[in-house]
């Protein structure tokens, strides 16, 4: 890297270049922009797909920044692939519909060397002395990528193997994708996994569990959800990457195996999956599928398994297809490790809405390619029905190959006791309760400082009040120095108290504030999910700021006219009218609004053209998330339900879908595929 005191003459020469492209005819604009465009791509091959960068960052962003400044200068000159369109563009409405002209099929499983052995048997039975190319299998999100006269086009998920969903615009925010090649080339679609890499994932799930948002499970669930976003910047944000593995279509190169396709897309620039070994014998395949077990803590991804393919294109040929799978591969899928180790403490901690959760913590062991010295044991009823003791021997794994649970106690140590959770909150010393005879234990103190710096994070939060800049690290300082002990001493703050710490400098502390000031606008039902309610997410506080269009009137609001919302139960609404008469949030709300926050509401309802209609959601559908196929049910006036009766009029089936279709089908009940509730909600 370049030293600060370098950076003086280098920036120099970049302002004198600006101020001369200032001045430029078109025709030299749009030979620039061509060169940088060339020059910052294949800066990015080195650096994302080859991991040797080839210059240092702040020439980059120097160079980064020019090619910005010209493309808005001369936006006719600005190219759909251009590099700065990496961070994401507008939010989509909707996906629209790719159908795969090469279905994107999915491979057989199997679980054990037995098979493995009868697999390699059966192919060299058919086949002429056949080579096996053996690769990892990524645990990711499958797609597609094609490429017109070297421009990339379109990119889309997998669906069901037939038509996917186009995600084009938010697999431009990956930096290993290419967004151009050979201009030569006519026509080529390849097909990869995108991923999350295994660092970027534990911190989204930090950043999560701080919020007390529901953390997702794996990196492969962490993918498709960031992939399937709406709006590309948030992919963005997501770091998600890609292994190319296999080509779809191809025109103007005759390749005849799958080593040399690989070969090929690699020379292309596409970073390809990162080991692919020929064998010629089931052997050598099993050595090879150990040594890559052995290997999984190496790799920075998750990967679920081992992929056998014939190389030759024109054996697969022979070997030919069910209609399910290609009769020339399998994958090999680990088995889940389970590991005993000793329980040497529970560890006690408080979340944002007071709740009191125990944490495992034992000698660390190596489950799935990591080290795993914690895992989360809920609530006293888990540690009871399971007898779970310090000191004891314990059965640990990880769920989905990530998380890591305690599965059972092996054995007690001698003299051991049943542990019980603390009967005090171990931050404040609040007596600890159980609410409405929930399994979880709380600390009922809303001034505890454990809850503090976290209901400020989530006031903050993107899907509350949205106040760019003022991320956790930032409130953790302002509390630790006593500038803010509620989310209403943010708008008291002020430039020069902000440049009071070393944090801030003047320009920094500006925005800071301008963000404030701007969250003042939000609409109600985000001030009213920021205030941390427990139960009310932000689906909840819409429909209370639809029902009663004020906080006044909520306020006034007794628990029958809560519940009288369609899925307000009694212990919600309850909730509800006890949170906002406790006295902290009746001062806090005071003080907001004082502050001029906006407490009327304006409804976002679309229409009431699905009024009375009643869905359940059913499987892992291909692009929208649960809550997002939700929302688009309720803006319509629907209603969700999480179990299928005769009152059900629709259910809206994903992949393995279950019983909730199987007993929708008994009762004659209409299915609907997500592309067709898209339509529906697109016709309303």
């Amino acid at each position: 890297m370049q030293g600060i005191a370098g950076y003086g003459s280098s920036l120099i020469a970049h302002l004198q270049s600006m101020e001369v492209q200032r001045n430029m005819d078109k025709t030299a604009v749009s030979k620039r922009i061509d060169e940088l465009t060339e020059i910052i791509t294949r800066h990015n091959y080195s650096y994302y797909v080859m991991d040797n960068p080839t210059v240092d960052d702040y020439e980059y962003d120097m160079l980064m920044q020019e090619l910005r400044a010209l493309e808005e200068q001369f936006p006719e000159f600005a190219k759909d692939n251009s590099p700065t369109r990496r961070v994401g563009g507008a939010a989509l409405n909707k996906f629209e519909k790719v159908e795969h002209k090469v279905q994107m099929g999915s491979l057989q499983d199997v679980f054990g060397f037995e098979q493995v052995k009868q697999f390699v048997e059966k192919c060299t039975s058919e086949l002429d002395s056949p080579v096996f190319i053996v690769e990892p299998k990524i645990d990711g999100l499958s797609v597609s990528l094609e490429y017109h006269n070297g421009e990339f086009a379109v990119g889309s998920t997998r669906g069901d193997g037939f038509t996917g969903e186009d995600v084009t615009e938010n697999l431009k925010t990956i930096k290993s994708i290419p967004l151009q090649i050979d201009k030569n080339i006519p026509l080529l679609e390849v097909r990869g996994e995108v991923y999350m890499p295994r660092e970027t994932f534990f911190k989204l799930v930090e950043k999560q569990e701080l919020n007390d948002e529901t953390p997702f499970k794996n990196p492969r669930n962490a993918a498709a959800g960031s992939l399937r976003q709406k709006s590309s910047k948030i992919t963005a944000q997501r770091k998600l990457d890609i292994f190319v593995f296999n080509i779809q279509q191809n025109e103007g190169k005759e390749l005849n195996s799958h080593k040399e396709s690989l070969d090929y897309i690699k020379e292309l620039g596409f970073k390809v999956i990162p080991s692919y070994v020929e064998c010629t014998s089931y052997e050598e395949i099993e050595r090879e599928i150990n040594k890559i077990g052995e290997n999984r803590a190496k790799y920075p991804f998750d990967i679920d398994g081992v992929v056998i393919k014939v190389d030759d294109f024109s054996q697969r040929n022979i070997m030919g297809a069910t209609s399910k799978y290609p009769k020339w591969a399998v994958a090999y899928k680990f088995p889940p490790e389970e590991k005993e180790t000793v329980l040497r403490e529970i560890e006690v901690n408080v979340g944002r809405t007071g709740a009191i959760t125990p944490v495992a913590i034992f000698d660390q062991v190596l489950l799935a390619g990591t080290s795993v010295s914690r895992a989360v044991l809920h609530n006293q009823q888990f540690i009871t029905e399971k007898d779970i003791r310090i000191g004891d021997t314990i059965v640990v794994r990880k769920a989905g190959d990530i998380i890591p649970e305690v599965l059972k106690s092996v054995s007690h140590a001698e003299s051991s006791e049943p542990y019980f959770l603390p009967e005090v909150c171990p931050v404040c010393g609040a007596k600890s309760v159980h609410i409405d005879d929930e399994s979880a234990l709380r600390c009922p103190n809303s001034s505890c400082p454990a809850q503090l710096l976290k209901n400020i994070i989530h006031f903050a939060s993107k899907g509350a009040m949205n106040i760019d800049g003022l991320g956790d690290a930032i409130v953790a300082v302002l509390v630790d120095n006593k500038l803010i002990e509620s989310a209403a001493d943010l708008y008291d703050l002020t430039v020069e108290k902000l440049l009071t710490l070393e944090r801030f400098k003047e320009k920094s502390a500006n925005n800071l504030i301008n963000a404030i000031e701007a969250s003042k606008s939000n609409s109600m039902d985000r001030i009213l999910f920021g205030l941390g309610i427990r139960n009310i997410g932000s689906r909840a506080a819409v429909l209370l700021c639809e029902k009663f269009g004020s906080m006044e009137a909520l306020m006034s609001a007794d628990v029958s006219e809560i519940s009288s919302i369609d899925g307000f139960g009694e212990v919600m609404s309850q909730g509800v009218y006890e949170a906002l008469r406790e006295p902290h949030m009746k001062e806090l709300i005071n003080r907001l609004k004082e502050h001029g926050l906006n407490f009327t509401y304006q409804t976002s309802k679309k229409s009431d053209k699905l009024g009375g209609k009643v869905f359940v959601l059913t499987g892992t559908l291909p692009t929208l998330k649960r809550d997002e196929a939700k929302k688009i049910i309720e803006d319509m006036g629907g209603k969700v339900s999480s179990s299928v009766s005769k009152k059900t009029d629709y259910v809206v089936a994903g992949e393995e879908a279950g019983s909730k279709l199987t007993k929708a089908q008994e009762l004659g009940i209409a299915i609907l595929s997500e592309s067709e509730l898209l339509e529906m909600a697109n016709e309303h």
